[in-house]
């Protein structure tokens, strides 16, 4: 009996594949801080206070107005997750170069697979980019205005997630950018160690939780390793007259002095144009506390929805992204792999973060 492209390439075969490829991969740092958990439907309830008062999460381009419900002075927002989809097509061609695996005894026969593998593994790593852009745009606003700012199939998403006043923006941001003296990237005379202690004893003293993880880029980090008063302090502890400057020795002085683990992050991504970004941008730090700072919510895709009823066409990946396959039914026959995610992360401890736009 031929084997044909369903009996090989099913989602459920491109969910294993996906999974053994990446089980010794470097996870993105937001899946970490916004663990990922699913929820039916296609909206997103979000329950938000920065210090007890209650938040807006507002979409710009929908069809649906969000639905407000006040209880005991807390604002329940309802509104639409922002919708993902991407596809591939294997031809007739394809078709015919995958039974040639008929002959085990081909050559080509593993390449053949490698290659339909991976331009499925390609959809399913471009729907976890979508999260962590969302993630670090969260982490990372130049402004201070906490919000995501993403396209989704061609419409634009804007989610507010600073209270109407600014609250965040008021008393958990900080920008240096304008201050020639210190700023930063001025090594002689900008002074980390005071804006970091300033930092967390601000965030500590309004929720009682401190900040102990700073994030940054490599750009960033390299401030601090040319930064003149963080190298006398260190100096001071040594009996030396010199001291070259290492990751090691910085981050080491760093959690001896004020408690503060540093994550330098370096991963990018490719935007629809195909032009690369790091995911968390040069001059900026951001102070978390320790654990999770909120969740990674996913929704239930169209394609879910319909798949349901037929298991064999569907498989879910990461929680929440839905894999799909199926074959046209008038030539050219064509079988189709659709990867799609509905997702939007929930801040749920935004207000023990502190934002510093360093330069």
């Amino acid at each position: 009996m031929a084997i044909t492209i369903n009996d090989l390439f099913t989602p459920q075969a491109i969910a294993e594949n996906w999974t053994e490829v990446h089980s010794n991969a470097i996870p993105y740092l937001g899946s970490g801080l916004f663990p990922a958990r699913k929820k039916m439907g296609l909206d997103l309830a979000w329950i938000k206070g920065y210090k007890g008062l209650p938040v807006s999460l507002k979409p710009s381009a929908f069809d649906a107005k969000p639905t407000f419900r006040d209880r005991i002075g807390v604002t329940k927002v309802e509104t639409e997750m922002a919708f993902f989809r991407e596809a591939m097509t294997l031809s007739e061609k394809d078709e015919q170069d995958i039974m040639r695996i008929q002959d085990t005894n081909s050559p080509y026969a593993q390449d053949i697979l490698n290659r339909i593998f991976d331009d499925a593994n390609t959809l399913v790593d471009g729907a976890n980019v979508v999260p962590e852009r969302m993630i670090m745009q969260l982490l990372s606003p130049a402004d201070g205005n906490v919000g995501i700012n993403i396209t989704a199939n061609n419409v634009p998403y804007v989610y507010g997630y600073d209270t109407p006043d600014h609250k965040f923006q008021t008393n958990n941001f900080l920008s240096l950018a304008a201050d020639s003296a210190n700023k930063w990237s001025a090594t002689a005379t900008a002074d980390p160690l005071t804006d970091f202690r300033t930092a967390m004893d601000k965030v500590e003293e309004a929720t009682g939780t401190r900040p102990s993880v700073a994030i940054v880029s490599r750009k960033t980090f390299n401030y601090l390793l040319a930064n003149a008063k963080i190298k006398s302090a260190i100096l001071a502890q040594n009996a030396t007259a010199n001291i070259f400057m290492t990751d090691g020795i910085l981050k080491a002085f760093l959690q001896a002095q004020l408690g503060l683990d540093v994550i330098i992050y370096t991963k990018k991504y490719k935007d629809e144009s195909g032009t690369a970004h790091q995911f968390y941008p040069d001059d900026m730090c951001t102070l978390i506390p320790d654990g999770a700072l909120g969740s990674t919510r996913y929704g239930t895709t169209p394609e879910e929805r319909s798949g349901m009823g037929n298991g064999s066409r569907i498989s879910i990946v990461n929680t929440g992204i839905a894999v799909l396959t199926y074959t046209t039914p008038t030539p050219p026959i064509n079988t189709i792999t659709s990867v799609s995610e509905i997702v939007l992360p929930s801040f749920e401890r935004m207000d023990e973060v502190y934002v510093m736009k360093v330069a």
